[in-house]
């Protein structure tokens, strides 16, 4: 079954625990500076309605900085790909520091270019509690170098990638997945297919495909300083064989995102090999995501009661430390 309306997926998916926007900021405050001071990749997307597309970027820890609390700086040269950026289109985000399950998702618009030094302006900074992380095992690769392989056998040994969509108002979602290999990616019929897990039932990405169904993907093979691009058009479904052949510990997913491929190809990743993703590094101890999230949450401009009963909530001594580990343990799956 094909989803077309938003309110099939949502029913698929499970409403929001909480309102959208409860951990999302319209700046980048001192917690996304230290974040961005400790990352060395991200995977930005740039586009308009109709057009999105995909990049990898890296360097060394703080190669993305920023001028003021409401705009990012990156040199285009840190992107496997710089001709994608143009003044005036959406770009979003997801910024990552080695050995961190969380990233940092960063959305806005690109409000200027000069010298090859490209001009982001900040409109949503929030932090992701990325399961695809664990559930890929991103930080531990089975080993590191070239994939030197088919886009066929790619495909099967991928485990993490990246989907970028855009809605008919032009506003970019960068969102990533991960699974183990022969799990994350299957073909079907000449499609390309990956699954729904529990997440934080954000359906950005999914309203984005029903509107302008346009996507771009990066995928990876943690370890491997290759990667696969993808683009082409989506859709949403629910099919039983589908559903059946994503099944993990005996859960099936929530539903399927399949892509009528446009092209595909394997390219060496200059980002990649910049900023030496692997081995992961240690773990910055003053990045405490618990304290991030508390953070954003009362700095956020959500206004509604839902949101002043987090607020008050997150007051409470370990009280955002105690949901992240249930979270963790309870919703891989």
């Amino acid at each position: 079954m094909k989803l077309t309306k938003i309110e099939q997926v949502q029913k698929r998916v499970g409403k929001l625990p909480a309102p959208r926007d409860l951990k999302v900021i319209d700046h980048v405050d001192e917690h996304a500076v230290r974040w961005l001071s400790y990352s060395n990749f991200a995977f930005i997307a740039f586009g308009k309605a109709g057009n999105i597309q995909l990049t990898s970027a890296g360097g060394e820890r703080g190669f993305v900085s920023t001028s003021d609390s409401g705009h990012l700086l990156i040199h285009l040269a840190a992107l496997d790909d710089g001709s994608i950026v143009e003044q005036g289109l959406s770009f979003g985000a997801l910024f990552m520091v080695s050995g961190m399950d969380e990233t940092l998702r960063v959305n806005g618009r690109v409000s200027g270019i000069t010298d090859g030094l490209a001009t982001l302006e900040v409109e949503e900074c929030y932090l992701h509690c990325a399961k695809s992380f664990r559930r890929s095992d991103f930080w531990s690769p089975q080993s590191v170098g070239q994939s030197q392989c088919e886009i066929s056998d790619f495909v099967k040994r991928s485990r993490f990638l990246v989907l970028a969509s855009i809605n008919s108002r032009g506003e970019a979602d960068v969102s990533p997945k991960g699974d183990p290999e022969n799990f994350l990616i299957q073909e079907d019929g000449g499609f390309i297919c990956f699954s729904d897990r529990p997440g934080n039932r954000r359906i950005d990405s999914f309203g984005n495909i029903i509107e302008q169904p346009e996507v771009s993907v990066i995928a990876l093979v943690p370890g491997c300083k290759d990667i696969l691009e993808l683009q082409g058009t989506a859709e949403l479904c629910t099919d039983e064989h589908l559903l059946d052949r994503f099944a993990i510990q005996g859960k099936k997913p929530k539903l399927i995102t399949r892509i009528n491929p446009a092209s595909m190809r394997i390219r060496p990743s200059i980002a990649i090999a910049n900023s030496v993703l692997w081995p992961a590094g240690k773990v910055p101890e003053d990045l405490r995501p618990s304290e991030i999230f508390k953070a954003h949450v009362k700095k956020s401009k959500e206004s509604s009661l839902q949101a002043k009963v987090a607020r008050a909530a997150v007051s409470l001594p370990g009280a955002m430390e105690k949901g992240l580990e249930l979270d963790y343990k309870h919703n891989m799956y």
